[in-house]
């Protein structure tokens, strides 16, 4: 048989990074140059085919900082929307399929799973807390969001498929969270900043509440991060390309934050009380 690969098969990309904005110029810069160019689902006739690529991204400690960078494509009062939809459910009620609204959140398939109007909801978060308190050891520990009898239908399925979590220890008895995500398809210059903010927040959560059952501390560990499909859209190839120029003439450092820098607290806790009076507080901001 022969070794060689076909220029049409899809590449497989390896990361590995201190942090988060250190991980997402790194997948940025390496689809670019190195993914398939292939059309999707969603452009128009005139849109550049986009470029794709399979891309595992090992964080090796999420919460090191820098943990924000200034320059994807959003901004603190989108990041701590983002986060609180993901962690917190606040758009949960944003999901009314019958009326023409959202069909799931991260949040609703994660917490509350409901396969068929037959079924009780499982938490599939405090399933993962209390499998993990019982056995770190055990492989057992994973969440799922797909739904074969309601998302195979939808124009817009979740991205996010399965989050799957492990407690280590060290010599020394210390324990540690690994966190491993798997995501059928990722818009990586657009989504998957805040998706990893979003999600290596409740890893911090899942680890704070096991600490908490078996009364030892249990730190954030490794985040890996799989995605089938992790691509930038041929359609803003031209928003694009100015940052990917900045990426490649100097380190990211340059364009990070420090999640304690004072510009990102104020605006990040100005959003969290807007967002208690009003969890639509800022889709209405936006329009």
């Amino acid at each position: 048989m022969s070794n060689i690969t076909s220029v049409t098969d899809i590449p497989v990309i390896l990361i590995t990074a201190d942090c988060l904005p250190e991980a997402w110029e790194k997948a940025v810069l390496a689809v670019w140059d190195k993914g398939l160019e292939v059309k999707t689902q969603y452009d128009k006739s005139n849109d550049p085919p986009s470029k794709d690529a399979t891309v595992i991204i090992t964080i090796n400690d999420p919460f090191s900082e820098p943990r924000i960078h200034k320059n994807f494509p959003g901004g603190p009062e989108e990041l701590e929307s983002y986060r609180q939809e993901v962690v917190n459910g606040i758009h949960d009620h944003w999901i009314d399929p019958a009326a023409g609204k959202w069909t799931y959140t991260y949040h609703e398939r994660l917490c509350a799973y409901r396969p068929s109007s037959n079924t009780e909801k499982v938490d599939q978060i405090q399933y993962i807390i209390d499998c993990l308190s019982h056995a770190g050891h055990s492989r057992r520990a994973q969440a799922i969001t797909w739904m074969p009898t309601a998302d195979a239908k939808t124009e817009h399925p979740p991205c996010l498929q399965r989050i799957w979590c492990r407690l280590v220890a060290d010599e020394a008895g210390n324990f540690s969270l690994n966190m491993n995500t798997h995501w059928r398809s990722r818009d990586l210059y657009k989504a998957w900043f805040m998706n990893v903010y979003a999600i290596t927040d409740l890893q911090r959560i899942i680890a704070e509440r096991i600490s908490e059952n078996i009364d030892a501390p249990v730190k954030v560990g490794r985040y890996v991060d799989i995605s089938d499909s992790l691509h930038i859209y041929g359609s803003y190839f031209d928003e694009v390309a100015p940052e990917i120029e900045k990426m490649r003439k100097s380190p990211y450092i340059q364009r990070a934050w420090q999640s304690t820098h004072p510009a990102f607290v104020a605006l990040t806790e100005e959003t969290r009380e807007k967002l208690a009076k009003d969890p639509d507080w800022f889709a209405k901001a936006r329009g």
